[in-house]
């Protein structure tokens, strides 16, 4: 396994470069910007068939900057500065232990109190060119593919947030435990989480913009499901922990050409150290698995970009707004409830039946896929999608 670029980029390459790059980390920035370039070749192809039209913004012209404007650009870049100038200063210390250093109180406070105040002045410079005798209001035209920069910033902020709250409502005994840990951690991430609330904070901004919910929820299937694929690579990579039940099957022989890792694999040296040592290993993550296990992260990677190969392929058959979405629903619930079957969470005794949180959530998604796909074939408007 590979927790950092560091340890990869040594494996494959023969060479170790200390970067503060944690592996899953680096995934899942690349989920984000797929998911970002395949809804931006969609709005800008829905603008291009007439189904979307520019949206007007409104923007404040020739105003001095204030106060509390100057005040938010000092504190930005006191932040930048204390933690940057630091982690310059102690690189070894930052890259050994990244999620430490950043979520510490270290810092340097002429590094913090410069660069605060270079923000703060670049600020006041700025306000100052553009400054008119009486500031007027200007009516900006954006298309919408243009807004895709705003899209991908709240979705990335709202899907950690969900992340973080569903894992620690499936882990109640270690929020308990650990609460500030539990909940400034980088690890601990549940993808469903992340997509409801990410889902759901971007609806609502593209309302906010003038776009059309369903029109927008359409527009991002695609690369909901690419960016939930390459995150679970990420997941492979750095062996996070979502790996599956304990496999002491022999390969069947019509997978003889599966390699073993593929069908069976012990994680060596995951991220968050969990097993039994390994011998002879030093360094920070010298564990692995007893037993081999399901790599369903793997799993989860191949099926989900296959299947956004497959709703890309399709897309433009479905003629009312709603129904690629619905579509998109239909398939992540299948594939996630199918690798629950192999996959290690935690159960919880509903209607009772032992279940996962995820379970529940993909029998949702399937039943409202279900429900979409049925009732939007009773209308009658014409192509949206």
């Amino acid at each position: 396994m590979y927790p950092t670029i560091s340890d990869l980029l040594q494996d494959f390459f023969g060479f170790y470069l200390p970067l503060p790059i944690q592996t899953f980390g680096f995934m899942l920035a690349v989920s984000f910007l797929c998911a970002a370039y395949t809804l931006r070749l969609e709005l800008m192809r829905k603008e291009g068939l007439g189904l979307l039209r520019s949206v007007e913004v409104k923007t404040i012209v020739g105003k001095a900057a204030t106060p509390v404007d100057l005040l938010i650009s000092f504190l930005s870049g006191f932040v930048v500065g204390y933690k940057l100038v630091y982690m310059f200063a102690n690189y070894s210390e930052f890259v050994n232990d990244t999620q430490g250093v950043l979520l510490s109180m270290k810092g340097s406070l002429p590094g913090g109190l410069v660069l605060g105040v270079v923000f703060a002045y670049m600020r006041y410079r700025e306000s100052e060119k553009q400054k008119l005798p009486t500031p007027k209001i200007e009516i900006q035209k954006l298309r919408p593919h243009e807004l895709v920069g705003n899209i991908t910033m709240v979705a990335a902020l709202s899907g950690i947030l969900g992340e973080k709250i569903f894992h620690n409502l499936e882990n109640l005994d270690e929020l308990a435990a650990d609460p500030i840990g539990s909940l400034l951690s980088f690890s601990g991430l549940t993808m469903y989480g992340g997509l409801i609330v990410g889902a759901a904070t971007v609806m609502w901004y593209g309302r906010k913009q003038g776009i059309q919910p369903l029109m927008l929820a359409d527009a991002t299937a695609p690369g909901l499901m690419l960016a939930y694929g390459t995150g679970r690579l990420g997941c492979q990579l750095s062996g996070d922990g979502d790996w599956g039940i304990v496999n002491m099957n022999v390969k069947p022989d019509w997978l003889s050409w599966l390699p073993d890792w593929a069908w069976a694999y012990n994680y060596p040296n995951n991220v968050i150290s969990e097993g039994i040592p390994i011998p002879g290993c030093t360094g920070r993550h010298c564990m692995m698995l007893p037993d081999a296990v399901f790599p369903t992260p793997l799993y989860e990677a191949v099926a989900c970009i296959g299947l956004f190969f497959l709703i890309w392929a399709v897309r433009k058959n479905f003629n009312v707004t709603g129904k690629v979405f619905a579509f998109y629903l239909l398939l992540n619930g299948i594939e996630r409830l199918a690798i629950e079957q192999i996959r290690v969470n935690n159960e919880f005794s509903f209607l009772g039946m032992m279940v996962t949180q995820a379970e529940v959530i993909a029998v949702v998604l399937i039943l409202l896929g279900v429900a979409g796909l049925t009732l939007l074939k009773k209308k009658d408007t014409p192509l949206l999608s």
